[in-house]
């Protein structure tokens, strides 16, 4: 038996979990806030220095977590771009986040490139404020001298594993975390530094793109570092999706990820090509409008908090008494709606219920998703089970309308750090690798994550008929917004 850990670096904390090698159980942890400065209240900053990472990082490992470690798995937040000059140094604080400031120069280069279909061919994905190239662009227009200084660029796990190898001559990364960067192609498995230059101006040195076994390097101390991953990659790999599997995660918006053997160019953008940490395949479409579709309603209805929203909404019956939200409370991009508002129909005297108000905010948030999850099933993914994540996912009303609106098995995991958990299990398979007990393209099978199982049962159809009550509204609405 030996031991492994995974960190996960994520936008607020790290957390590092140390693994048994065998079986995945989680033998002890360790936690720790970034030190980053954000006033009550205040948006988290755009801007952050790296070596806040490394504080923290240190700080969670303290008191001899690590002690007996032979391998560490590294996790972290993606889309944080960190721009080095030719010594190696920050030019900048890394950028993070969906940064709002990029959102004209995600359509600066979509334009550049010749439109949407042109970016979904060539690297899988159409620009976005959150992605790195989009922040290259920016970067460019709004500081040209940091972009002339710019010599190479990494993301957050790249970085931190370059950090805790000592900084050597070679920079690695993986394929997840790549394929989000959006000059990074899962379909043709390379670089477009052709779009590094259209976006910064001129070239820079890219990390090289290792295997999802592969090693990083090895400290001087002797530690195995893997290759890394981003936090959807490594959740995924933590939960132990494969064929069939699909995530919804409920956070203020809202996204879909399924397992699957290819990339897929998608020319409406609606789907995002990402690749994940064992060599296959990510595909992910988000919705702007989850958890912040209940919040709104519990305000509106005067309710302390989402548990109060839930029980009243279980006070109703699916359907809503005709009652249908269009929760585009946001603008929407799955549909493409970036410039509309929600809809509240089918209002009725009968229908006019606190009651029916809280199950229709429900069952609009897991319609939305729902006709996510249909983008990929319309394009030939399979979903046989899906994995319901978030805080908003352990609520009754959401636990009873989900089985019969997505069609399909519900599993609701247990809270716990998957990512961190992921990035551990991937240090244990180059581990086995590298000491000649596993094979290179076959993952350490471990435990399960404790779950809870909802069937949708003798549900089906009614979920179908609330589902088609919902379309008919949409398309009613937005007539010819949803195309799968």
């Amino acid at each position: 038996m030996g031991i492994v850990a995974g960190l996960d670096s994520s936008p607020d904390f790290t957390r590092i979990v140390v693994c048994d090698t065998d079986t995945g159980a989680v033998l002890r942890q360790g936690y720790a806030p970034h030190p980053v400065d954000t006033p009550d209240g205040a948006a988290r900053p755009s801007d952050v220095d790296p070596q806040a990472w490394l504080l923290s990082l240190g700080e969670a490992a303290g008191g001899g977590l690590l002690e007996g470690v032979q391998a560490i798995g590294v996790s972290a937040q993606q889309n944080a771009l960190i721009p080095l000059d030719a010594q190696g140094n920050t030019v900048r604080p890394a950028i993070v986040g969906g940064d709002r400031r990029a959102q004209v120069a995600a359509a600066d280069l979509i334009d550049a490139l010749g439109g949407r279909e042109a970016w979904a061919q060539a690297v899988g994905s159409v620009p976005q404020a959150a992605q790195p190239v989009t922040k290259l662009r920016w970067l460019a227009k709004a500081e040209p001298e940091n972009a002339r200084r710019t010599a190479a660029l990494l993301q957050a796990h790249d970085w931190l594993v370059w950090q805790l190898l000592g900084r050597p001559v070679r920079r690695t990364t993986d394929r997840g975390g790549a394929s989000g960067t959006g000059y990074w192609s899962a379909a043709a498995g390379g670089y477009r530094s052709d779009l590094v230059e259209l976006a910064l101006g001129h070239q820079a040195m890219l990390p090289e793109v290792i295997g999802p076994s592969d090693a990083a390097g090895t400290t001087p101390e002797g530690l195995l570092i893997s290759a890394g991953t981003g936090e959807t990659m490594a959740a995924a790999f933590g939960l132990g999706l494969g064929f069939g599997d699909a995530v919804v995660s409920l956070g203020a918006s809202g996204s879909v990820m399924a397992v699957h053997p290819e990339a897929l160019a998608d020319t409406s953008g609606m789907i995002t090509s990402l690749a994940d940490a064992t060599g296959m395949h990510l595909p992910v479409v988000t919705t702007l409008n989850a958890v912040r579709t209940l919040r709104g309603t519990a305000e509106l209805l005067g309710l302390a908090d989402l548990e109060s929203l839930s029980d009243l909404a279980m006070k109703s019956t699916p359907g809503s008494h005709g009652l249908v939200m269009l929760p585009y409370l946001e603008g929407e991009r799955t549909p493409n709606l970036p410039h509309t508002a929600g809809t509240l129909a089918g209002l009725r005297r009968e229908s006019m219920r606190a009651e029916h108000l809280a199950r229709a905010s429900f069952e609009g948030m897991l319609c939305g998703l729902a006709d996510a999850l249909d983008v990929l099933r319309g394009r030939g993914v399979e979903v046989r089970r899906i994995f319901l994540l978030g805080k908003a996912a352990e609520l009754p009303a959401v636990q009873a309308a989900a089985p019969m609106l997505f069609g399909a098995q519900v599993v609701v995991p247990q809270p716990a750090d998957y990512a961190a958990v992921g990035a551990a299990r991937q240090a244990a398979w180059a581990l086995g690798v590298s000491q000649g007990t596993l094979d290179p393209r076959t993952p350490p099978v471990w435990q399960g994550a404790a779950a809870q199982v909802l069937e949708p049962g003798d549900e089906m159809a009614v979920g179908q008929a609330v589902r088609q009550q919902f379309v008919s509204v949409r398309e009613q609405t937005h007539p010819g917004a949803f195309r799968v």
